[in-house]
């Protein structure tokens, strides 16, 4: 490599890490205890709960439907979700005229139709999840922490490059202790960048894909379900009062697809269906699968199978990019070696930080070096 190219890289490496890495270091600090997001609400949310009627039958889904809307007068139905360790039915409704993004939601009890205590975040790790995720500037946070994400992943590339022809001269793994602390650093700074290389690269690019996450549902309406879009795009909105069985609609949707686990249902007018449509999801059962989601559409005015609407490759990725992020697919052992490995990642930020600072502490005129 030509001492122009080697610059070229320097330069390179130098100024996407020092753009990205006090936006780095905050997703770093706040993913750390999010690795071990379940486990932590787990502690400080220990509220035991018991259903009314835990041994009788469960209210149909159309009861509980019904139920909801009579505790929010005017709401318009917009999701519906189910607890997997509890028998509870979650209804998310709006009023027809509310801002965007405004909804009211009720955990159900199945088993008698009264409301459940809400499961949600503890209020701290629910603050650095919003921190981690778009600094509470919404979509806008969110776009901006992606292009923070594609620096650092310049920056780790061209590390990567330099690596070579800075270290040819040592051997791998070499820690010159006897040196300066400024030496010592940056042979812990190398060792460290060139171990965790890929798996910086993978967290890097899957946190890049869930900051896309409203452009990628948003391309994935306009195009999966143009086609469903058009054909019913003359048809007056169905009333909710007129609407087929929710009940039904579910039951229809599990024979199209069978073998998998009821995950949600969307209802018309949301992003996830179309205006004349159910749109009724399903997963998996393994720690990946679950995050690969399959919709069978329901006619909402006949409740026949309208399609089955597999999930396109990049909503797949999306779906598969959170617990790639997270290490939340391999228990707890592989949570540990996330965050062991994210505590390293802190290290080389912190070091790369202190390298140019002292670097250009010496460049000055009369500086000891």
């Amino acid at each position: 490599m030509s001492p122009a190219t080697i610059r070229a890289w320097s330069w390179t490496h130098r100024w996407s890490s020092l753009v990205s890495t006090l936006f780095l270091l905050m997703l770093c600090l706040t993913g750390l205890p999010l690795v071990f997001s379940h486990e932590l609400n787990e502690i400080l949310l220990d509220e035991p709960w018991t259903a009314a009627a835990p041994d009788g039958p469960n209210l149909s889904l159309d009861r509980v439907l019904a139920t909801a809307l009579a505790r929010q007068p005017g709401d318009v139905p917009a999701f519906m979700s189910f607890d997997e360790d509890r028998p509870v039915v979650n209804v998310t409704s709006r009023a027809p005229d509310a801002p965007a993004g405004q909804y009211n939601f009720q955990p159900i009890d199945q088993t008698s139709g009264d409301p459940a205590p809400l499961v949600a975040g503890h209020p701290l790790v629910e603050f650095l999840l919003q921190l981690h995720t778009d600094m509470f500037l919404g979509l806008a946070g969110m776009l901006f922490l992606g292009l923070m994400g594609l620096m650092f992943l310049v920056a780790v590339v061209s590390g990567v490059v330099l690596y070579a022809p800075f270290m040819r001269r040592l051997p791998f793994g070499t820690l010159r202790v006897e040196k300066t602390a400024r030496t010592r650093w940056l042979d812990w700074h190398n060792l460290l960048g060139i171990v965790t290389a890929a798996w910086v690269v993978v967290v890097g690019l899957t946190g890049v894909v869930n900051t896309l996450a409203v452009p990628i549902l948003a391309l994935w309406n306009a195009d999966a379900l143009a086609g469903l879009t058009a054909s019913a795009a003359d048809a007056a909105p169905v009333p909710v009062s007129e609407r087929a069985s929710l009940d039904a609609a579910v039951a229809r949707a599990r024979a199209a697809l069978p073998g998998l686990k009821l995950q949600f249902v969307a209802f018309p007018g949301t992003e996830y269906t179309t205006d004349h449509h159910y749109a009724v999801f399903f997963h998996g059962d393994t720690p990946l699968t679950t995050h690969l989601t399959t919709p069978a559409l329901i006619d909402v005015r006949t409740g026949d199978l309208a399609a089955i609407a597999p999930m396109p490759w990049y909503v797949k990725a999306l779906g598969l990019s959170q617990p790639l992020h997270f290490g939340d697919y391999g228990g707890l052992p592989l949570k540990i070696v996330w965050a062991l490995l994210d505590l390293a990642t802190i290290v080389i930020l912190l070091s790369g930080l202190y390298l140019w600072l002292g670097k250009r502490r010496l460049a000055r005129p009369g500086a000891r070096p």
